[in-house]
């Protein structure tokens, strides 16, 4: 038997907001996951298609908030160093609201729900770790009543130990937006967020 989302068997068709409509949120697009220890699998296509989705919603006057991880000073993600600085083909403008957070999550102890507004609100959401940030963001916006679709060929990650050897970033990148696309959220690719 072929398996089915939870949205299929409730009967509920899943399609991506048009962008005029929709809140972008770009999660954790930092120069930290460009190279050393959390440099991620394919980082450069997801920026590249990352870019064309925050060019695209530009053009469609969408909301944009992006998201940024704070670490510690002197640590992983610190804002003040280059490394937890945005990568510049993806900063923001001066008129794009910037959230910092210190958990995945990006709605925890931040005011990104203030700036997303009430539940309904659609959200287009991108960004790095899929199976962290991405994961943890996405199933909180869920949470908080939201409508969500998740760019998913501008998203990444990276290899991972476990107690069965190293799992690679292909496979838990698609084990977990098929996880995410199972109940949580609308699953496609840039070219049709777009449209």
């Amino acid at each position: 038997m072929t398996p089915k989302t939870l949205f299929q068997l409730a009967g509920k068709e899943v399609s991506p907001p048009r962008l005029a409509d929709a809140v972008l949120i770009l999660i954790d697009y930092q120069n930290e996951y460009l190279d050393g220890p959390l440099k991620l699998s394919g980082w450069e296509e997801a920026v590249a298609r990352a870019e064309r989705l925050l060019t695209a919603a530009r053009r469609a006057g969408s909301r944009i908030i992006h998201v940024a991880h704070r670490g510690q000073p002197g640590g992983l993600f610190d804002r003040d160093h280059a490394r937890g600085a945005f990568i510049e083909r993806l900063a923001p403008l001066e008129s794009e609201a910037v959230v910092e957070k210190t958990r995945p999550n990006g709605f925890s102890d931040t005011g990104l729900a203030l700036r997303v507004g009430t539940a309904g609100a659609k959200l287009v959401i991108a960004g790095f770790m899929t199976h962290n940030c991405v994961s943890s963001t996405t199933r909180a916006a869920l949470d908080l009543g939201y409508d969500i679709t998740i760019a998913a060929d501008a998203c990444a990650t990276r290899d991972l130990p476990s107690r069965h050897g190293v799992i690679r970033a292909a496979d838990i990148q698609a084990a977990e937006l098929a996880a995410l696309a199972d109940r949580h959220a609308c699953v496609v690719d840039v070219d049709e967020v777009i449209g």
